[in-house]
């Protein structure tokens, strides 16, 4: 699989990772590690956050979506 991103500026890249929202192949230029909150419950309550986040790897765009809506 190659990077996406890269396609889009006309490189050839292999991608090292998938986007875990998108699923979009990214490079290690292009990749972003996040630790991501995971909440656990059901509708509409109770609902809890987990003590320890999981590390996942997000492109850039989903980074930037993800981190508009967590302020």
């Amino acid at each position: 699989m190659k990077c996406y991103m890269c396609a889009l500026e006309g490189k050839d890249t292999d991608a090292l990772a998938i986007c875990i929202v998108c699923g979009m192949g990214i490079c290690m230029d292009h990749l972003i590690r996040e630790e991501v909150e995971i909440w656990e419950g059901e509708y509409p309550f109770p609902s809890k956050k987990h003590k320890k986040p999981l590390p996942r790897f997000l492109c850039e765009w989903c980074y930037e979506a993800y981190k508009s809506d967590i302020g």
